[in-house]
């Protein structure tokens, strides 16, 4: 069977309740005959110090669950708009030809595939200090675990395929220094270290309400020429890593662009999975200012298109800025009938401008 047929992401909603009950009425309905690669929980603690309190619940929670099979696991601080908590579920349907090892370090569970097609890393859920250490500090030691993974499993830096960045309050400015711009200046010193011929990842810069600074990655590291990865342009947009001066933020006097494709794909044969980028309503490298949410969305829903060609969306999250959007947003994707598993997420998008941001997973 193709990698594209065998790894598989849905979405588990429930209604409201402890948080505890929550999270056991999620797992419950978990896919038993597939390996779970990843788990990632969207909801809304009341400060840190619960954000920290239930990270921890969960861990201790998911490792009675796994055991020595323990999936990547990530909490996000984002209120979720349809449901008391959201799991959004990487997993992975493997046959004789798969090699699956379940790993630690630093205390961060992490998943490494190997097949005939490459090797396969699935981390995350890293994470800095949030009570005691800013922004500009946890994500550099957010990057360095992330390195120590890496080299731990032979993977190098521009293997990484897709990555989430979730970070807290993300246009907001401590002192002279955006948030956004402080995690883009640690991101590229550590993206610096090594050549990109090939792209950079698909990623996603979001905010979060809480929860400091947060990163989950996918890569790879192909076997055969059949097997590769391929960086997607948009061509009514201006790449991120190309951005002009005028729409990047000062951070300590340095303006590193954020350094993401607008999608990537991974080829298998004549077969190939597109991770889409957070996508939003910007021509060029200009939002579509004075324009309310309809037509923002129309903006996002055709660059995406642009983006996935021939393939078909089998995922999509949905980042809006404000919760009063929410009806509005979900009626309008019903009209596209994509009959997709979608969540709807409150979160604070990278411009101040932009009401909507969308990311997504398709297939070909």
């Amino acid at each position: 069977m193709n990698y594209c047929d065998k790894i598989h992401y849905n979405i588990y909603t429930t209604g409201l309740a402890t948080f505890g009950e929550m999270v056991d009425a999620l797992l419950a309905q978990l896919p038993q005959d597939e390996q779970i690669l990843r788990l990632a929980f969207f909801g809304m603690p009341n400060d840190n110090e619960q954000y920290v309190s239930r990270r921890i619940m969960l861990r201790e929670k998911i490792r009675k669950f796994y055991g020595n099979h323990e999936p990547v696991l990530s909490y996000v601080s984002q209120p979720p708009l349809n449901a008391g908590l959201i799991l959004e579920v990487h997993s992975y349907k493997a046959d004789e030809d798969d090699h699956i090892t379940f790993r630690r370090h630093g205390g961060f569970p992490y998943v490494v595939l190997e097949n005939a097609d490459g090797r396969f890393l699935f981390a995350g859920g890293f994470h800095g200090d949030v009570i005691n250490f800013g922004i500009q500090q946890q994500s550099a030691e957010v990057f360095h675990m992330m390195g120590e993974v890496m080299r731990r499993e032979g993977f190098p830096v521009n293997s990484i395929i897709r990555q989430w960045n979730y970070i807290e309050q993300i246009t907001r400015f401590d002192g002279p220094d955006q948030h956004y711009q402080m995690f883009n200046n640690a991101r590229a010193d550590f993206y610096g270290k090594t050549d990109w011929s090939n792209g950079y990842p698909a990623a996603t810069g979001i905010g979060a309400n809480l929860g400091g600074i947060l990163v989950d990655l996918d890569a790879a590291v192909f076997a055969r020429p059949e097997c590769y990865a391929t960086p997607i342009d948009n061509k009514l947009q201006i790449a991120a890593h190309a951005y002009s001066d005028q729409v990047l933020e000062a951070a300590q006097q340095k303006k590193a662009t954020p350094k993401f494709e607008r999608a990537k794909s991974m080829t298998f044969d004549d077969r190939r999975i597109v991770y889409i980028s957070g996508t939003a309503a910007i021509r060029g490298e200009e939002s579509l200012v004075g324009v309310g949410l309809g037509r923002q969305l129309h903006i996002t829903m055709e660059n995406i298109g642009q983006l996935i060609g021939k393939a078909k969306l089998k995922m999509l999250r949905v980042y809006l800025k404000e919760k009063s959007f929410y009806e509005e947003a979900r009626e309008l994707l019903e009209g596209y009938g994509l009959n997709i598993p979608i969540s709807y997420m409150w979160a604070d998008v990278c411009r101040d401008e932009l009401l909507i941001e969308i990311e997504g997973i398709a297939i070909e």
